[in-house]
C-alpha cells in the first residue's frame, strides 16, 4: 500500500511588501469564493433555480504572531497600515513542498492581547485584492533514456520527459515485470518503493490476461513538486 503523501507546515514564511514577518504561527490558505448570480425566473425549467458564477473574492487572511517590538516585519506592518499600503503578500511553504502563494493585499487590522499568563500575541488581518497565484517549481523528472520495462514490453508513446501517460503491452504468458527508471536528480519511487536510477524495481505482479495493471513512477526533488508518470501494463488476452 502506498503511503499517503503529506508535508509539515513548520518553516512556512510570510513576506509583505518584500519584508519577512517574524515569529508567526499558523498561516491559513487564502480564501477563494465566488458570488452567485441568480438567473431564476418564472420560466425556469421545472421550477428549479438557475445561477451562474459571478465575481471572485479573496476575502481576509489572518494569523497570529508572537509580539516582538523590534522585529522588522512587525514594524513594517504597522507602517503599511498607517500608510494604506497595498503590496504583495507572499506565503512561502517549506522547501520540501516547493510552493509559494502570492496575492495583493492591505493590512485591515492589527490586534492582540497582553495576557496575565503567557506570551503577548498579536493578530494581523490582511484583505486580499485581486487574483491569488499559486506557483510551484517542478522536479526535473525522468531523464534520457527515461525508463524501460522488462519482458520486451512495447511502450507507447515513446518515453519522454514531458509525457506522463503510457501503455506498455506484454505477451499473454508474462505474469510480472520490472521497471528501470532514469533520473539525474531527486528520489524515484515505483509504486511507492524507492528505486535507484538505472536499477530495476522489484517484480510487479500483473493481473489476468486481457487486463491492465497500473504502475506509477514518481520523481521528487527537495523544494520542488513531484513529476508523476503512469504506465498501464497491458497483458495480452489469451
Amino acid at each position: 500500500m502506498t503511503a499517503t503523501p503529506g508535508f509539515k507546515g513548520f518553516g512556512t514564511t510570510v513576506t509583505f511588501n518584500s519584508v519577512v514577518i517574524g515569529y508567526t504561527r499558523d498561516k491559513p490558505f487564502p480564501s477563494e469564493s465566488v458570488d452567485e448570480v441568480d438567473l431564476s425566473n418564472s420560466d425556469s425549467p421545472t421550477e428549479w433555480d438557475e445561477s451562474i458564477p459571478g465575481m471572485k473574492h479573496g476575502g481576509d487572511l489572518s494569523f497570529d504572531m508572537i509580539f516582538v517590538p523590534g522585529d522588522a516585519g512587525q514594524i513594517a506592518l504597522r507602517t503599511a497600515k498607517a500608510a494604506d499600503t497595498v503590496a504583495t503578500l507572499l506565503l512561502t511553504a517549506p522547501s520540501a513542498v516547493g510552493v509559494t502563494i502570492s496575492m495583493s493585499a492591505w493590512v485591515k487590522n492589527i490586534g492582540g492581547s497582553f495576557p496575565y499568563k503567557g506570551e503577548i500575541v498579536q493578530t494581523v488581518t490582511f484583505h486580499i485584492t485581486g487574483a491569488i497565484t499559486y506557483s510551484a517549481t517542478a522536479s526535473t523528472g525522468l531523464t534520457t533514456t527515461f525508463f524501460s520495462i522488462s519482458e520486451s514490453a512495447v511502450i507507447t508513446p515513446a518515453a519522454a520527459n514531458a509525457v506522463y501517460d503510457y501503455v506498455a503491452t506484454v505477451l499473454t504468458g508474462v505474469t510480472s515485470v520490472t521497471v528501470t527508471p532514469i533520473a539525474t536528480a531527486g528520489v524515484i519511487t515505483v509504486n511507492g518503493n524507492i528505486v535507484a536510477t538505472g536499477v530495476a524495481s522489484s517484480a510487479i505482479t500483473l493481473g489476468a490476461a486481457g487486463t491492465n495493471t497500473t504502475v506509477t513512477v514518481v520523481v521528487k526533488e527537495t523544494g520542488k513538486t513531484a513529476k508523476t508518470y503512469t504506465i498501464r501494463v497491458a497483458r495480452a488476452a489469451s
